[in-house]
């Protein structure tokens, strides 16, 4: 049962709604892991007492805090903005199944299976219409060579569609409106050793982003060839180096993003950015060192953590103005779910994140003032 915790200063109530020991994330960020009308999320926890499927999906309802496990997997999580949900689960010793889990109702079906091992490199993403799954693979057994695979769901057919040395944490994302995009996060200069150990994720470069598109895949594939990039205007030379977070700005074609606050794009500048293929990057809001990113469904707002406080940072795109919805308090640590990752709900209500201010992580979850949402849109 969730633990309130407090209103804040910023009006804002805000809830533990796990406290066991289990190792435990809000999963990330750049989309919301939600059901479409916003009563459920879903979250995941480790439980050792299992020898595989050790990471637990836990689908927990907003406001009764009641909880469920909705299945058990190695990892590849997806989300549509419908509420459907998947991930990548071991069912021997090589073979695996992608299974989709409807968040509202808890029933889950194998969507795909995978007759030999893979270790996926990334989140996984899947199509608006629920057609295409993709994801991050190792090419050579040396990590030399990256790619990007994708999985039809309705023939089976799977393709490397794209190659390239430096793809090795690519965060594959579909364009939410038609799917015919993948946004790929490009971390030039990064190099792994000869066992997959990281020698440094990023090279003097820095990351960029590129679009690949995949509308074209059984041409590209019979040709041995990889799709079409378009590389977007950020990172080195056209601003500082992008994080590596970044989410889709609902069904705009446009991407939210930010770089390093430092120079042009220092915090009082702007390091939150809006980018679309063959246009200059744009600042979106200042005053923060925005750092992980999302962005609601309707495509009108973002949720950022801070990186000099842990809050949680959520404004307008449209206005650029932003508010505090809440203090974090997590302390920003080297574990991912030290950070908060914050999301809005569908219905932009609440905001889910972690923090360690127990001392260890946990799930929380916190109210949006009433009329924050209304007076960040006005000029």
């Amino acid at each position: 049962m969730a633990i309130q915790l407090e209103t804040q200063d910023t009006g804002s109530t805000v809830y533990q709604v796990t406290e066991d020991s289990l190792s435990k994330s809000n999963i990330y960020c750049e989309v919301p892991y939600c059901s479409a009308d916003s009563r459920y999320f879903v979250f995941a926890q480790t439980n050792p007492k299992y020898e595989t499927n050790r990471t637990e999906y836990v689908i927990c309802e907003l406001g009764t805090w009641e909880m469920q496990v909705g299945g058990r997997g190695i990892g590849g999580p997806a989300i549509t903005h419908s509420g459907m949900f998947y991930f990548l689960r071991s069912t021997g010793d090589v073979a695996r199944e992608l299974v989709k889990l409807n968040l509202a109702t808890g029933e889950s079906e194998v969507a795909h299976a995978f007759p030999e091992g893979l270790q996926p490199r990334s989140l996984g993403t899947v199509s608006p219409d629920g057609r295409f799954y993709a994801f991050g693979v190792t090419i050579d057994k040396k990590f030399r060579e990256f790619g990007i695979e994708l999985v039809n769901l309705e023939t089976g057919a799977r393709e490397i569609i794209d190659r390239d040395p430096y793809i090795l944490n690519p965060h594959p994302q579909f364009e939410p409106s038609e799917g015919k995009q993948l946004m790929i996060q490009h971390n030039r200069g990064g190099q792994l050793d000869e066992t997959g150990k990281l020698i440094r994720l990023v090279g003097e470069e820095g990351a960029t982003l590129y679009l690949l598109d995949i509308a074209d895949g059984a041409k590209r594939h019979s040709e041995n060839r990889n799709g079409k990039r378009t590389t977007l205007q950020v990172g080195k030379p056209y601003t500082t180096p992008a994080t590596g977070h970044e989410s889709w700005i609902g069904n705009t074609h446009e991407i939210l993003l930010t770089v390093s606050a430092s120079g042009d794009f220092a915090s009082e500048k702007g390091n939150l950015l809006a980018v679309r293929a063959g246009q200059p990057a744009r600042v979106v809001s200042r005053g923060y060192r925005f750092s992980h990113v999302g962005t609601s469904v309707c495509g009108r707002f973002f949720s950022c953590d801070d990186g000099a406080t842990g809050d949680v940072v959520i404004g307008s795109i449209r206005t650029g103005k932003n508010a505090v919805v809440c203090h974090s308090q997590s302390s920003f640590g080297r574990a991912q779910n030290t950070h908060p990752h914050p999301y809005l709900t569908p219905d932009l209500k609440w905001v889910i994140f972690n923090s360690d201010r127990s001392g260890e992580p946990q799930i929380h979850v916190a109210t949006v003032p009433e009329g924050m949402i209304e007076k960040l849109e006005i000029f």
